[in-house]
């Protein structure tokens, strides 16, 4: 049953007399203090946080000094008590609450100055579960959701970004804050301790390995406001989870102007692309519309970008490059010889930033780091009244468990441009066709709802390519060709085999699969199933 409310109708300016100041975060924290302190606020306070404030030389209350109750339990409780509670949810103009805080010697609290252990942080640096479990904050998300529950009279400051407008509040309204500005910030914070537990709660689920727990919740904090999504009619927001992986979210601009969504979007796509290529071999993805256009493994890094982009030189003007090596000079040089949105890579010389440095718009992003592709985690889509949640696909097949079921097996060659061409194929959305030849992709048919017009649109791109490069020979000639899922019917193998490839990988278990081995077999082709499909849609 609901709890009725009395409607005891909110005042719009409400004196701030008192604060309770209690933040794992310090950023800013002196100054914000002795602002409060300047506009004749009391400060109450806890542990490290009151250390902090008395060396500062401010005066400050303890909280004990309220409770009448020390801190126990190695600080796990200290604001867990009616006379902290009490002074934050105590409704001022109700008579009964009043009598029952004058009766316990309850004061108000007309401020609550509170952000949380850094339970993400502590996630993301890789402690050990205990270490992890002790950096759950208790006191402080009740003491949040109190406050802003109560923002009829009281003010819950969560972030350190909002210190300055709440003492510019408290400057020119003479030491109060509106009841407008006490919503906002209280939205503010149940949305941080909504975050905050979904952040605590999907912990729990990995470290459980629970594929699908009873509720699952989801938060981020806005890292920026997109000037519209996909669509200019459309809004959208960019939001980070906390999760440990390197990547777009992660990144630090150098320069550039700011990504749009599909900026970030696509980015995404070609890190993760990138980062399936150990930096023994340079390796280079050139992204457009979250598909790659080329990608290509090479000596350096230089040579890999050349490659990826001679298979497709018109797609990729005004594309994505990642890079899975630091950024050179050699390669930032060529890289500016068309228009490129976004590079994105571990990190860039002096001499590449430079060279980039001419090109104002032209996104430099640095992550530090590849991501491992085996590495776990999860994805969301959205559909009409509801979240589909899966594993992202870690799922990687080495060519020493590659089944060959043709009579030909593959040779050397083919069998390494195998395992890369099927690398790639995880990448294209489905029905993907990657062709491939010495570690460069030669064409690729991406998101086509019948895998034989995937093969052929790759082969008629290969084609193209070959004509921009002055050859006569179309690039798929003796290259091999990947499939993200089974061949249906031969007729999509066929297509790859009049387009000259002479080996295919794809997973298998199609109930046709013998007609497709038999065709094979037919044109003298090799051919190895992996057992594993790679939709990406």
């Amino acid at each position: 049953m609901a709890v009725v409310s009395k409607n005891h109708p909110a005042p719009d300016l409400v004196r701030v007399r008192r604060a309770l100041l209690s933040v794992s975060d310090k950023t800013g924290l002196v100054d914000f203090a002795r602002g409060l302190a300047g506009a004749g606020v009391e400060l109450v306070s806890t542990g490290g946080t009151r250390a902090a404030l008395e060396a500062a030389g401010l005066a400050v209350r303890d909280v004990s000094e309220l409770t009448q109750f020390p801190e126990i339990m190695d600080g796990r409780v200290k604001t867990l008590h009616p006379g902290v509670h009490g002074g934050l949810l105590g409704i001022r103009d109700d008579a009964d609450h009043r009598s029952a805080m004058q009766e316990y010697g309850i004061v108000d609290i007309d401020m609550a100055v509170v952000n949380l252990y850094p339970f993400e942080q502590t996630v993301a640096s890789g402690a050990d579960p205990a270490t992890i479990v002790e950096n759950i904050d208790i006191g402080g998300p009740a003491m949040i959701r109190a406050s802003a529950k109560n923002h009829a009279y009281v003010t819950v400051v969560t972030d350190p970004e909002d210190y300055a407008r709440v003492l510019g509040a408290l400057e020119s309204q003479d030491g109060s804050i509106s009841l407008a500005l006490r919503r906002e910030l209280a939205a503010l914070a149940f949305a941080r301790t909504a975050a905050y537990d979904a952040a605590v709660s999907g912990w729990f689920a990995q470290e459980l390995s629970l594929q699908a727990p009873r509720h699952r919740a989801f938060g981020g904090k806005l890292l920026d406001v997109m000037r519209y999504g996909e669509n200019p009619h459309q809004a959208a927001a960019f939001y980070a989870t906390g999760e440990n992986r390197p990547g777009v979210a992660t990144a630090t601009l150098l320069q550039g102007k700011q990504l749009s969504y599909n900026n970030i979007n696509d980015t995404d796509a070609a890190f993760e692309l990138v980062s399936e290529f150990d930096q023994d071999r340079a390796a280079c993805a050139i992204i457009k519309h979250a598909n790659p256009c080329g990608v290509a493994v090479g000596g350096s890094l230089v040579d890999a970008y050349r490659r990826a982009l001679e298979c497709d030189q018109t797609s990729a003007f005004g594309g994505i490059v990642a890079l899975n090596r630091p950024l050179d000079a050699e390669t930032a040089a060529e890289i500016v010889k068309i228009f490129t949105e976004v590079i994105i890579a571990p990190d860039a010389s002096d001499e590449a930033r430079e060279i980039l440095s001419a090109k104002k718009n032209l996104r430099l992003m640095t992550t530090g780091a590849l991501v491992d592709p085996r590495q776990p985690g999860i994805m969301v889509k959205t559909v009409a009244g509801g979240l589909l949640v899966q594993g992202r696909d870690n799922g990687i097949v080495l060519p020493e468990d590659f089944k060959v079921v043709t009579k030909r097996a593959p040779d050397a060659r083919e069998l390494s441009d195998m395992d890369f061409a099927f690398c790639v194929a995880k990448h294209v959305k489905s029905n993907a066709i990657v062709y491939a030849l010495n570690g460069a992709t030669v064409g690729i048919g991406a998101g086509q709802m019948s895998r034989v017009d995937s093969a052929r649109i790759a082969a008629r791109k290969a084609v193209d390519a070959a004509e921009v490069l002055g050859l006569a020979t179309p690039l798929t000639k003796g290259s091999v060709v990947a499939s993200d899922a089974f061949f249906p019917f031969a007729d999509g193998l066929l297509s790859a085999i009049e387009a000259g490839a002479t080996a295919v990988i794809q997973p298998g278990g199609s109930m046709r699969d013998q007609d497709v081995i038999d065709a094979a077999d037919a044109a003298g082709i090799a051919m190895v199933f992996t057992g594993m499909r790679h939709f990406r849609h």
